[in-house]
């Protein structure tokens, strides 16, 4: 196996905007894109390799072939466990994306892994974490409730149509990681641009959509019941995180828990990865790098990824004259 890039997919949601191609510079085309999938193996969603000898084969399908290999004996050993529902097993279990809030986005809450798992279908449970690409002047996060609130005030708030009076909300900054866990109530707001690494789930239940409707009227379906049976109420207000120092002052840890581990470094010097029996995700945002045998054979810039599967012997990381930014995403 080697380094392997994505060609990304593209989602147009009514909140989506131009800074996936303005900023990032995706290849979006002429119409507004909300999110851009960069590595993904969930069912349909498929992420396909862009260069090599497996270019035109997806993720899953280098996940079936290589496991161990792919994603470490660790990972391989945990999304094979028989507790899984069978439907579940087998997958690559996170999900990067590049999401452009043009507009705030819905208020909504995901499962945690054991109500996911009751679902038809089946789906894993959804934490994530943003990573603040860009924000606007004023820009807002939702993310958790009030102090006190309970399920019965937010479900008449959401009858009486004040939902946002419920929500701890803070201004964000390019920096910011917010760490949401899974049935934790939270919207991304308008005029933020961010990273976001997910367990691989695409479960959402939402229980307001700030009245808006599409191009023929109609208004986003909604969840209220299972929203509210999904959402942990014990969890109170969600603020960014402080990143925490590594041994590599270069490096700050900047969310870390059971599904996935997230680091950003800022290097201006090589750096040698890999060889520990462990997959990483690169994401670049700001400089650029080159990842020795990379078929791509040109840099990473502002806005790609690359996955490097867990056999990987230790593998040289060269960085622009002006440095790269970088996130590194694994599971430890």
């Amino acid at each position: 196996m080697y380094p392997l890039r994505f060609q990304p997919s593209f989602r147009r949601y009514i909140w989506g905007g131009r800074r996936l191609s303005d900023v990032l510079s995706k290849s979006i085309g002429d119409e507004k894109a909300a999110e851009s999938w960069e590595v993904v193996d969930h069912g349909e969603d498929q992420s396909v390799v862009e260069y090599g000898s497996h270019a035109g084969r997806s993720l899953h399908e280098l996940l079936t072939e290589f496991g161990a290999d792919l994603v470490g004996d660790h990972v391989w050993q945990r999304i094979n466990d028989e507790k899984l529902p069978a439907a579940l097993r087998q997958r690559f279990p996170l999900l990067l994306k590049f999401l452009d809030a043009n507009r705030d986005l819905s208020v909504q809450v995901h499962p945690d892994d054991q109500m996911g798992a009751t679902l038809t279908p089946p789906d894993l449970g959804k934490t994530e974490a943003w990573y603040v690409l860009h924000a606007d002047p004023g820009a807002k996060v939702y993310a958790g409730l009030k102090p006190d609130a309970t399920a019965e005030q937010f479900a008449a708030a959401i009858e009486a149509g004040t939902t946002e009076q419920l929500l701890h909300a803070f201004e964000a900054k390019a920096g910011d990681c917010i760490f949401v866990e899974a049935g934790t109530m939270h919207a991304i707001g308008a005029g933020l641009l961010v990273a976001e690494i997910q367990q691989a789930s695409n479960t959402t239940f939402r229980v307001f959509d700030w009245n808006r409707v599409d191009d023929q009227g109609n208004s986003r379906e909604l969840h209220i019941e299972q929203a509210l049976a999904a959402t942990n109420f014990d969890r109170g207000p969600v603020n960014a995180l402080p990143p925490q120092a590594c041994d590599d002052p270069a490096w700050k840890t900047v969310v870390s828990c059971d599904q996935f581990t997230m680091r950003h470094g800022k290097l201006t010097e090589n750096w040698t990865t890999c060889g520990d029996g462990k997959f990483r995700i690169f994401a670049v945002i700001g400089g650029s790098m080159s990842v020795q045998n990379d078929p791509a054979e040109s840099p990473l810039q502002l806005g790609d990824s690359t996955l490097l599967p867990a056999c990987l012997d230790a593998t040289e990381i060269s960085v622009s004259a002006d440095g790269v930014e970088v996130l590194e995403i694994t599971i430890q």
